[in-house]
């Protein structure tokens, strides 16, 4: 079957023939991929910066984590299901006690172990949750991401009547928007870096204060909008240090800043000033396992007001095209779909 590996420890990808699955491990199913989205950390695995280094003694291996397929072995056969990428060790004393979220043991369903972007991945059945049928295939794809978001809404806590600040208008800042919005926020505002084409998602799905900073400072933005408050809280969502800066300079007094983005570089705080105006940072990352079926719920009520989201569906075999697209900010999220023969 074909798949997009990470082959050696340098920038780049490979297309390449690999053998289907053949041997699943005790309480594993065998997957068939019906649609994976680019993240933006393959693309960060696809250009080696050193925050996804730590996969170099699983190379080679098959990427792709944001995922829905069909379960094709076992007791669920035939059952539609995403699948959460994390997967926990099963021996250490949290697994043993049933508390999963605790594991810290964990490997990484695209990063560590073989993943999606092929037409057949194993996976343990504990991970893959049912698609209500009323969840396209395309909606479905986008579980993964929201459940991050979800997380980061949940570390921000109350949002009613806030005023709110996403940076980084990428999926994952665009489902906190989604999400924010869904909670009660008074005003939100997303802001990105040459992003025409991720700000005009934002617009499609009915957000109004886009700013792209490239064309307008963020600062100079805001001396036109007298009745918008100083923001309550800032969701960093750019994987970019020095936005964390700037964010902790538009915050009130107590406000939060919520960080989600990987960093491949320290971040240089002064924190005369954090102290004196009582400032929160916040890190956000992995959702607890029961946020999952939520989300799937979730995806049903919002329907196709987040349809805009998925803006390319492309056959695994133009991977690289996909990656292009995704790097060069024309695309939204990109969806991989594996070809028809399934190579078994």
């Amino acid at each position: 079957m074909l798949a997009l590996r990470k082959t050696r420890p340098e920038a780049g990808t490979e297309l390449v023939e690999v053998p289907v699955p053949q041997t699943l491990e005790e309480g594993e199913v065998l997957v068939r991929v019906a649609a994976a989205g680019i993240c933006g950390s393959d693309l960060h695995v696809d250009d080696w910066t050193a925050s996804y280094a730590f996969i170099a003694p699983y190379l080679p291996v098959t990427l792709g984590h944001e995922f829905v397929g069909t379960i094709a072995s076992g007791p669920r056969a035939g059952q539609r299901v995403v699948v959460r990428p994390s997967v926990t060790c099963g021996r250490c004393a949290h697994c043993q006690a049933q508390n999963f979220d605790a594991c810290e043991q964990r490997r990484g369903i695209g990063m560590t172990r073989d993943g999606a972007f092929a037409t057949w991945v194993r996976a343990p059945l504990r991970n893959c949750i049912p698609v209500p049928a009323g969840v396209s295939d395309t909606l479905a794809s986008l579980v993964e991401p929201f459940s991050i978001a979800m997380q980061a809404v949940r570390q921000a806590g109350d949002l009613s009547g806030r005023t709110v600040l996403v940076m980084g208008p990428g999926t994952i800042g665009q489902a906190i928007a989604v999400l924010a919005r869904r909670l009660g926020a008074a005003r939100i505002v997303v802001t990105g870096f040459q992003d025409a084409v991720r700000l005009d998602t934002l617009r499609a799905m009915g957000f109004d204060d886009l700013v792209d900073v490239s064309q307008t400072p963020l600062t100079q933005w805001l001396t036109t909008r007298a009745d918008l408050p100083p923001f309550d809280l800032v969701f960093e969502a750019t994987g970019v240090p020095a936005t964390i800066t700037e964010a902790l300079g538009l915050l009130r007094r107590d406000g939060v800043v919520v960080v989600t983005g990987i960093h491949d570089r320290p971040l240089s705080l002064d924190l005369t000033p954090f102290v004196r105006r009582q400032l929160q940072l916040r890190g956000s990352f992995r959702p607890p396992e029961s946020d999952w079926p939520r989300v799937l719920d979730l995806m049903g009520e919002l329907g196709e007001a987040i349809r805009p989201m998925v803006s390319h569906v492309l056959p695994l075999a133009r991977a690289h095209e996909g990656f292009a697209l995704a790097h060069g900010k024309q695309a939204n999220k990109v969806l991989l779909v594996p070809e028809e023969h399934d190579g078994r």
